[in-house]
C-alpha cells in the first residue's frame, strides 16, 4: 500500500474505497522509526484547508508574538483556545488579521518548514491550499523532536489544546488511535459544487508507536461520507506504516 513520497504504483482512493469525485490523499510520519519523510498514500496534490488552517495560523500567531518579545495577550489566548477547541471561525478570523493575513500565515510558514501551502484570498483562511506533506511539516514543528521556531511552551500549548477538542469533532486521525491522539479537523461544502472538504490531522498512539497523520479529502457528497472516507484511510494508512 505504501506509495513512498509523492503519488505511487498503488490506487489508494480504490483501496479506501471512494466514491464518486471524491478524492483523499493520507500522509504518516513514525516519530518512532528511522524515516525523515512521511509516507504518502495517493496523489500528494493541493486540497482547501477548511479549519485544519487553525492550528497553522496559532503556530503562526505564537512566533508572531514570540518575535516582538510578548506573550499572547487575555484576548488572544481566549481565541486561540476556542479557535482549536470549538473550531470557532470568530475566533480563526480575528487571529488571520493579526497575523497578516494570507502574507503573515506564509511567511510563517517558511520559517516552519512548509513548501506547499498557499494562504487563502482576503479573509478566506479556509481556502487556504496544502498539501498532507506540508500538513507533517507543520505537525513535526509542534510534536517532533528536532529543532522548531516553535519554543518549547508553544509546542506544548498547541499539543495540549489539540488533545482537548469537543468531543462532536474528535473524528478524523483519531479512528488509528489506541492509546492516545491530538487532533484538528476540516470541514466545508463548496458553494459552487455542493460537495465536501473533509480533513483532519493530528497525533495518534498506536502499538507503542507516535505517527503524525494528515488525511485529505474533497468531494464527498456528504459530511458523513467524507468523514467515513477520511477515517478509512487513516486506519489503512497508519495500518500500512506500522507494517514496514
Amino acid at each position: 500500500m505504501a506509495a513512498g513520497t509523492g503519488s505511487g504504483p498503488v490506487d489508494f482512493r480504490t483501496a479506501v474505497a471512494a466514491q464518486g469525485k471524491a478524492r483523499v490523499t493520507a500522509a504518516v510520519l513514525d516519530l518512532d522509526g528511522t524515516g525523515q519523510e512521511p509516507v504518502v498514500y495517493g496523489d500528494d496534490t493541493p486540497y482547501d484547508t477548511a479549519s485544519i488552517v487553525k492550528v497553522d495560523i496559532l503556530s503562526a500567531m505564537l512566533l508572531h508574538a514570540r518575535d516582538h518579545r510578548r506573550d499572547l495577550t487575555a484576548r488572544e489566548s481566549a481565541e486561540a483556545e476556542v479557535m482549536i477547541r470549538d473550531s470557532d471561525n470568530t475566533a480563526a478570523t480575528a487571529l488571520w488579521r493579526a497575523i497578516g493575513g494570507a502574507p503573515g500565515l506564509e511567511s510563517a510558514n517558511r520559517r516552519l518548514g512548509l513548501t506547499s501551502t498557499q494562504g487563502g484570498p482576503g479573509g478566506l483562511w479556509g481556502l487556504t491550499r496544502t498539501t498532507a506533506a506540508d500538513q507533517i511539516r507543520l505537525l513535526r514543528a509542534i510534536f517532533g523532536t528536532g529543532p522548531t521556531p516553535l519554543d518549547a511552551a508553544s509546542r506544548s500549548r498547541i499539543g495540549t489544546l489539540m488533545t482537548e477538542i469537543a468531543a462532536d469533532q474528535s473524528w478524523g486521525v483519531s479512528a488509528a488511535a489506541d492509546s492516545g491522539w491530538a487532533l484538528k479537523n476540516g470541514w466545508l461544502m463548496r458553494t459552487t459544487t455542493g460537495l465536501w472538504d473533509i480533513n483532519s490531522i493530528g497525533r495518534v498512539t498506536t502499538g507503542g508507536h507516535h505517527y503524525l497523520v494528515a488525511v485529505l479529502s474533497n468531494g464527498s457528497t456528504s459530511m458523513a461520507d467524507g468523514v467515513n472516507l477520511v477515517e478509512r484511510a487513516v486506519r489503512t494508512a497508519v495500518s500500512d506504516a506500522a507494517a514496514h
